[in-house]
């Protein structure tokens, strides 16, 4: 099995990143695990009433993007989360397709901590959420 990196093998400004196109079975899904059944997910004729005019995906969908990358890229395989925030600047809608990227941006090695930007935008290159996420690296294999 792959091994994520330790705080030691990080570097500022390292990336990684997932493009995904957002599915009306993607939503429903999500909305199914979740129980959010919010008509402006679900209700095409609600939508229609709302400043968005359409149905949107759950705007956790698109934040929980981040997870994989920072679970299975950067830092990978063996990182713990601690926190995330997130903000919502934009809807997405069915068939945007979405660019999550994660950046490092501080590391402590004395805590063993890695705070990673982490932006999502469109196709069209708008950012749809933004926000941060503290990681604990996989500690470094004992010799």
């Amino acid at each position: 099995m792959k091994k994520g990196k330790t705080i030691h093998e990080l570097t500022i400004g390292e990336q990684a990143f997932i493009t995904k196109t957002i599915k009306e079975k993607d939503v429903e899904t999500f909305g199914h695990i979740t129980g959010d059944y919010n008509p402006a997910h679900f209700d095409e004729v609600y939508a229609a009433t709302t400043m968005f005019k359409k149905r949107i995906a759950h705007g956790m969908l698109i934040g929980s993007l981040f997870s994989p990358i920072l679970g299975l890229q950067l830092p990978g395989p063996g990182v713990i989360y601690v926190t995330q925030s997130l903000k919502f600047t934009r809807p997405v809608y069915f068939e945007d397709t979405i660019t999550a990227t994660v950046t490092v941006s501080e590391i402590d090695i004395e805590k063993n901590r890695v705070t990673l930007s982490c932006e999502a935008t469109n196709q069209d290159g708008q950012v749809v959420v933004k926000g941060e996420a503290v990681m604990m690296p996989r500690k470094a294999d004992k010799q």
